[in-house]
């Protein structure tokens, strides 16, 4: 299975200068974990659910979330997205082996990793969900395939 059977091709993402409060709505608005940071169509870096939190602190992560159910204002700190962004960022590309990706993914505790094209230029993402929806559907299939070898031995 490759890469691009499984990725995600409508990519959340973000500048370096645009500040944190924009990676906040995406992450808690669009329920995604990973967002690439892209300058002119190239990933440069990644920012996480977990960057982002780490980066309000240990309890403004909370306070900020806590906010919301009591006042319509988001008040997150003025910082840049480069501040807090991961670099030297690992990529796959669309045609990659899924089992291959899997394994530098577990290798490096990686949750996710953008997809680029042969212009290094951002296509997708697969992550760590992915492969795992992936893999749950073909162990059910293979245990549906062993239970019926089985009732069809039984038979015989």
């Amino acid at each position: 299975m490759r890469v691009e059977e499984i990725m995600t091709t409508k990519v959340f993402t973000v500048k370096e200068n645009d500040l944190i409060d924009r990676v906040f709505f995406l992450i808690n608005y669009e329920k995604i974990r990973h967002l690439p940071v892209v300058e002119k169509g190239k990933v440069i870096g990644i920012i996480s659910d977990r960057d982002l939190y780490k980066s309000l602190g240990p309890k403004s992560n909370s306070n900020v979330i806590d906010g919301l159910a009591k006042t319509s204002e988001l008040q997150v700190v003025e910082t840049r997205v480069r501040n807090i962004m991961r670099r030297g960022v690992i990529t796959t590309t669309p045609d990659a082996l899924l089992s291959v990706v899997a394994g530098i993914m577990a290798e490096h505790k990686i949750g996710a990793l953008p997809v680029i094209d042969s212009n290094n230029k951002l296509v997708g993402i697969v992550s760590a969900t992915d492969i795992l929806r992936v893999f749950s559907k073909l162990e059910h299939i293979r245990e549906n395939c062993k239970k019926s070898i089985t009732e069809e031995a039984s038979h015989s």
